[in-house]
């Protein structure tokens, strides 16, 4: 029988400001993106457009671009860093003169590209906290997917994905709560979206969202509740469909829970004690790590599934309620 460990001296864990781990060598998403500049998407990306009525769609860099101005707004006493734009599934075109012309001498000029999948951060790097030694910044991003889109139809009303919440620096692992995070914005115009993101951004509670993420330092795992933990992670995929309704969701992927594995062993920053112990923080940030490989589309949907894990495995022993991914 194993007893649940609470961790004897959280406070112990805040390392002196010298100590404090700051990063900036790793991406905030990874997969099968690229890197690219809000200049390149306004100049160089043309705009793709609802095909039955040619109905433009709001483009990448509007996107881009509204949100920063919605954040100098609301914080003018912050300094937001430059976009990091991530992009994936490009579009490539030509000009109607190009055509019959072989790939290999197309002009710059007789090409043209989108991309299909978008995501942005903005940093706000004067807006910092501290837990266990990690230095977290104040952070704003979204995410855009014209595979979520009917372009063949009529135009309707566009989807955009749009977060606030805080970047691990360490790590640059995004920290994203459920009040923060809207799932499915719906808007018709750009002034809309951008009431919509003024919105969100106001009603975000930082200060609940970090009170929850520093609980995250109180409790640990023992190597066999780890173990449990994995196992039943694995499992849970393959539970009927009236099984999986009774358990709290999973939505990452085997191939990142490996990740998770491997890291609860190699991770330089998040990785097991001596003794086999791994605290809730830590493996929050090896959850959030592993979510680097999913794809733009899914990816802050399950950056917040592993926030939501965590704090209900985090509340289950603050309280000594049985739960299902843990062996009490």
């Amino acid at each position: 029988m194993m007893e649940l460990i609470k961790n004897p001296n959280p406070r112990g864990m805040i390392q002196e400001e010298s100590t404090i781990q700051s990063s900036d060598t790793s991406n905030f998403i990874e997969a099968n993106t690229q890197k690219v500049t809000l200049q390149h998407l306004k100049n160089d990306c043309i705009i793709p457009v609802f095909s039955k009525d040619n109905e433009t769609t709001l483009s990448h860099y509007q996107f881009i671009q509204r949100a920063n101005e919605v954040i100098t707004s609301l914080f003018p006493e912050y300094t937001p860093k430059a976009p990091d734009i991530r992009v994936s599934h490009v579009v490539k075109g030509r000009v109607p003169s190009a055509i019959g012309k072989p790939a290999k001498e197309l002009l710059e000029h007789e090409k043209t590209i989108y991309y299909e999948r978008c995501a942005f951060l903005i940093n706000l790097p004067n807006c910092k906290q501290i837990i266990n030694g990690n230095e977290l910044s104040l952070s704003i991003g979204g995410v855009r997917a014209y595979n979520q889109e009917n372009l063949y139809s009529k135009k309707s009303l566009e989807k955009f994905k749009v977060f606030i919440g805080f970047q691990n620096r360490v790590c640059t692992n995004l920290c994203i709560s459920t009040d923060g995070f809207s799932n499915e914005l719906r808007i018709s115009s750009i002034g809309e979206l951008e009431d919509k993101m003024a919105q969100l951004f106001s009603n975000y509670n930082r200060d609940a969202h970090l009170k929850t993420m520093e609980q995250m330092n109180r409790y640990k795992l023992s190597e066999k509740q780890f173990a449990h933990l994995i196992g039943k992670l694995r499992m849970y995929p393959h539970l009927n469909k009236q099984e999986q309704m009774n358990v709290f969701p999973i939505s990452l992927n085997d191939g990142q829970i490996n990740t998770v594995v491997r890291d609860y062993y190699q991770c330089e920053n998040f990785s097991r004690e001596p003794n086999g112990e791994i605290g809730l923080w830590q493996l929050y940030n090896l959850f959030t790590e592993a979510n680097k490989s999913s794809y733009i589309d899914s990816n802050l949907e399950r950056n917040v599934n592993a926030y939501e894990l965590v704090h209900n495995l985090s509340n289950s022993i603050e309280i000594g309620e049985a739960n299902w991914f843990l062996h009490n």
